[in-house]
């Protein structure tokens, strides 16, 4: 058992090691890179300069302040101040090439950069000190968003799921307890009914699928450079088999636009805009979806004539909360977009976009825009 435990704890004990080595030969690097940088630069001007004593100096000062940003500790930084006055004083005060500690304002020279050598390490200490609570903070800030994501995509699945399940379970037991009492239509407007929850349960596990492909620790996705119009014809194309009595209208740049993004998370919100609209909105007239080149960006806008938003649930309606429109006052008259418009958020978040719904004069529109980016 002993040796079992000692060897459990073997990687954990190397690991350690083999990090401070790491950072001692880095640190030494860095010392032996900026000492010999800086005398070598200090050569270079030595024959150009009025005062080469006084302004070489100068340059020893910057190696001072480079030391103690890229290394760890004091020591470093002491090492360098100390050879730095070593060096000005044996390669560029007369007599050259001859340590002569008896040279008047020597010990001058020495406090000087010491003392500079202190103010900046304290400085450089500072600012790593608060790039460190910085980064921590980011990272606590980014576990408060995902937290609350979840928290979301909790309580629009407990409200999603239960409309299309209760639909299910009630079609099916009348179906079951009353089959030799119901006509032909009947039977097929409950099948029907049937059918159309199912699939709606379909599209809600296929939007909380798609969820798995934003990277957990990161909040971002593997992005590749894809063209948007084959993305909206895959969109449209999903949605018109849907919905195919479904009338849109589709305008598109005339140069082919390209965008860094995961092609398939920007087809499932395409998708999840165009079923809202289809569903809930009862438009007048054909729905919109437009795409606009940007010199930043490129944006999207699925527009719809039809009832509109209530003011009070347009800050909120990607929260996840079991979406409906104002014609919808029952509990669970009719199916919300609760997960579908929160994981658009999810997404167009993942990819540094930006995504909103307002109203028009003859109804609302939902848009996002997605960063351009260069492919690396």
């Amino acid at each position: 058992m002993k040796t079992n435990i000692k060897n459990a704890n073997m990687p954990d004990s190397y690991s350690e090691k083999d990090n401070s080595a790491r950072t001692l030969q880095r640190d030494a690097l860095t010392f032996l890179f900026a000492i010999t940088g800086i005398t070598a630069l200090a050569f270079m001007f030595n024959g150009i300069l009025a005062n080469p004593d006084v302004n070489i100096t100068m340059f020893y000062i910057v190696g001072i302040i480079v030391v103690a940003r890229y290394t760890n500790g004091y020591v470093w930084g002491f090492l360098f101040s100390l050879l730095s006055v070593m060096c000005v004083n044996y390669f560029f005060t007369y007599p050259y090439f001859t340590l002569n500690l008896s040279l008047e304002g020597y010990p001058i020279t020495f406090a000087a950069m010491f003392v500079i050598y202190i103010i900046t390490s304290a400085m450089t200490s500072s600012m790593k000190e608060q790039s460190r609570i910085l980064a921590k903070q980011e990272k606590e800030l980014m576990e408060i968003q995902k937290e609350k994501m979840r928290a979301n995509l909790l309580r629009a699945i407990s409200h999603d799921l239960r409309t299309p399940l209760t639909g299910i379970i009630g079609n099916s037991s009348s179906y079951l307890k009353m089959e030799k009492e119901l006509s032909d239509a009947d039977k097929h407007d409950i099948v029907e009914n049937i059918n159309e929850d199912a699939e709606w349960l379909l599209s809600m596990v296929e939007n909380l699928l798609s969820v798995t492909r934003i990277n957990g620790d990161t909040a971002k996705v593997n992005k590749s450079m894809e063209s948007v119009d084959e993305v909206v014809a895959s969109a449209v194309t999903r949605f018109k088999k849907q919905y195919p009595q479904a009338q849109i209208k589709i305008r598109l740049p005339d140069d082919v636009v390209m965008a860094m993004m995961d092609p398939l998370l920007i087809d499932q919100v395409i998708t999840n805009i165009l079923q809202n609209a289809q569903v809930h909105a009862s438009s007048t007239k054909p729905l919109e979806l437009t795409v606009t080149d940007e010199p930043s960006s490129v944006s999207f806008c699925v527009r719809d004539y039809g009832v509109g938003i209530s003011q009070e649930k347009i800050e909120t309606i990607f929260d996840g909360v079991g979406y409906r429109r104002d014609r919808d006052t029952s509990a669970d008259g009719y199916k919300g977009m609760g997960i579908g418009l929160s994981i658009c958020k999810t997404i167009i978040n993942a990819h540094g976009g930006k995504i909103n719904a307002r109203n028009h004069g003859d109804g609302s529109e939902f848009y996002f825009s997605l960063p351009k980016e260069t492919e690396e």
